[in-house]
């Protein structure tokens, strides 16, 4: 396992893909210190808003590209018949891809996380907002939970990489389930607390939506950015839930993938 993380790690710093998204992660973070121009009274807050979602963008993209060129790309080559000549399993190779992509991201979140937080602190000039952002631990664990969001939609991404014949599947079904992952929570609360008055609207798809979440997590839950803008603090219930949401998801998926690959024949 160790080989395939430290061979990840190394083609994730030396390939196109991690360079590419440090350049999209420069370009958001440059949107959000402009965005901050936008809002006279509240510049930090709405630099803060729009950097934080640019980061989870960036993470997600970069997740699912390094799975599909690591994982998924070598599946359809067959090249992964050579990695699986070393004497280690096929749950060994997709541990250490999957550990070599999150560190990827991991180190990619960082750097992202460390130039949102120079480009808030010198958005606005010398104007003090009414309510001031918070950019100590409310910021940092804010990000972690961005990662853990992002390492979800990894390892989901992984287990379609796994079973996938198709060379765009694993990138196309991974940005879906980013997308409905970070919205059906919302949904979910839009409905359950009675769509506005259309009780007609929100008897139709409460269920069904309460179905879905059964089999797809809320990755709304992870999102604490309300703590760094707002002083909302999160309860400590609700976030040790969501991270043992996203941990039990993360094994799911990669259980899922080894007992996909293990039972997969190439020829």
């Amino acid at each position: 396992m160790l080989q395939f993380f430290l061979s990840s790690w190394r083609s994730g710093f030396r390939g196109r893909i991690f360079w590419g998204v440090f350049a999209l992660g420069m370009a958001f973070v440059a949107i959000a210190y402009l965005s901050a121009s936008f809002s006279p009274r509240q510049p930090r807050t709405v630099a803060l808003d729009v950097g934080l979602s640019g980061i989870r963008f960036g993470l997600v993209l970069f997740a699912i590209t390094s799975i599909q060129e690591l994982v998924g790309s070598e599946i359809e080559r067959r090249s992964v018949l050579l990695s699986l000549s070393y004497p280690v399993s096929r749950a060994g190779y997709l541990f250490g891809r999957y550990l070599g992509v999150a560190a990827l991201t991991g180190v990619a979140g960082l750097i992202f996380s460390l130039l949102l937080w120079i480009a808030v602190l010198v958005a606005g000039g010398h104007y003090q907002q009414q309510f001031p952002v918070s950019l100590g631990w409310p910021y940092w664990i804010s990000v972690l939970g961005i990662w853990v969001d992002v390492m979800v939609v990894a390892a989901f991404t992984l287990w379609i990489a796994s079973l996938s014949t198709v060379r765009m599947l694993p990138l196309a079904l991974g940005v879906l389930f980013a997308i409905a992952g970070k919205a059906l929570g919302t949904v979910a609360d839009y409905l359950a607390k009675g769509a506005g008055g259309d009780t007609e609207l929100a008897g139709r798809f409460s269920g069904t939506i309460e179905k879905i979440l059964w089999v797809m997590p809320d990755l709304s839950r992870l999102d604490w950015r309300g703590w760094p803008m707002y002083g909302a603090v999160p309860e400590t219930g609700a976030v040790a839930l969501a991270v043992v949401m996203a941990l039990a998801y993360i094994a799911l998926m990669l259980g899922l993938a080894v007992v996909t690959l293990s039972r997969r024949e190439f020829s």
